[in-house]
């Protein structure tokens, strides 16, 4: 796995949370960190933070994987 595998797999999706690309890819989440701050860094990708996550309010997630990450439109977004 590479960071355009990452880049392009939130930006075909739009939006998505760290467990969600730990799955995807088989990776752990501080690895995966790294290559999203690279990408945060670019402008490519927004980190937006988690308030209720899911909205039921059980708190049960893990709020250290609930992160999400969601792709910024720009004139650049097809690099």
């Amino acid at each position: 796995m590479i960071l355009s595998d990452v880049r392009q797999h939130i930006k075909i999706h739009r939006s998505v949370t760290l467990r969600d690309l730990m799955i995807r890819f088989d990776v752990d989440a501080d690895a995966l960190r790294g290559m999203l701050s690279l990408l945060v860094d670019k402008g490519k990708v927004a980190k937006k933070s988690a308030t209720n996550e899911c909205g039921t309010g059980c708190c049960k997630c893990d709020s250290t994987l609930v992160e999400i990450y969601e792709w910024r439109n720009s004139e650049n977004s097809s690099q």
